[in-house]
């Protein structure tokens, strides 16, 4: 699954001038965290957080005389002197996978895509990836079964599970292979049927043993 099927397109951006209060604004209207900087062709210089907002805003805990000045500081400030300009981006042939890789890695909660020329098309958050892996796994999907067997090493054991079920005219909408060093494999498959019993019976009963928890 691409990026481009779930990223939010055209997102709002704002310019490195732009001062911080309403960068701050613009984050809290439209209750969004993150917000790509760009320049004057669209082009992705950085990125804004509310954490990064937060931590130029002063502390609760600061006497008044000292928020005060803090405040009159930040009245101020640009953009571009809090934003972070080395981010991570992803490009419109990205998939859900490269994003999950990079969300893992650099600890972000969203990420600019641009295209081939740094423009800014969209924004893809850890929103959107959770919602991408609920539509690929199916999730919540009406009348969907999640059931496990475990791999014995039974040669075309995968084909023996799609025939069976399309056999008994039982939908099979996922079907996953894990395979793990020293470890028996697993494989997962998602179902459609209103009658689930009916479902784990027929694969026992063809030799099939269910992974439990």
């Amino acid at each position: 699954m691409y990026i481009s099927e779930h990223m939010t397109p055209d997102p709002i951006t704002v310019s490195s001038e732009v001062l911080l209060p309403e960068a701050r604004q613009i984050l809290n209207e439209n209750l969004f965290r993150h917000l790509p900087v760009i320049d004057n062709k669209r082009r992705l210089v950085g990125i804004i957080t509310d954490r990064d907002l937060r931590s130029a805003y002063p502390s609760s805990v600061a006497t008044k005389s000292e928020r005060m000045l803090v405040y009159g500081q930040v009245e101020k400030t640009i953009v571009a002197d809090i934003m972070s300009r080395s981010c991570s981006t992803l490009g419109l042939q990205a998939t859900i996978d490269d994003a999950l890789l990079i969300f893992d890695r650099d600890k972000v909660g969203g990420i600019p895509v641009i295209s081939e020329e740094g423009v800014v098309v969209g924004i893809f958050s850890m929103r959107d990836l959770t919602a991408a892996y609920r539509k690929l796994f199916g999730v919540g999907e009406k009348g969907s079964l999640f059931v496990g067997v475990e791999d014995d090493g039974v040669e075309h054991i995968m084909s023996r599970i799609v025939l069976l079920l399309e056999e008994n005219s039982i939908p099979l909408s996922r079907l996953i292979r894990l395979e793990r060093r020293g470890e028996e494999g697993k494989i997962y498959m998602r179902v459609n049927s209103r009658n689930p019993n009916q479902v784990l019976k027929l694969l026992v009963n063809n030799g099939f043993n269910l992974i439990m928890p």
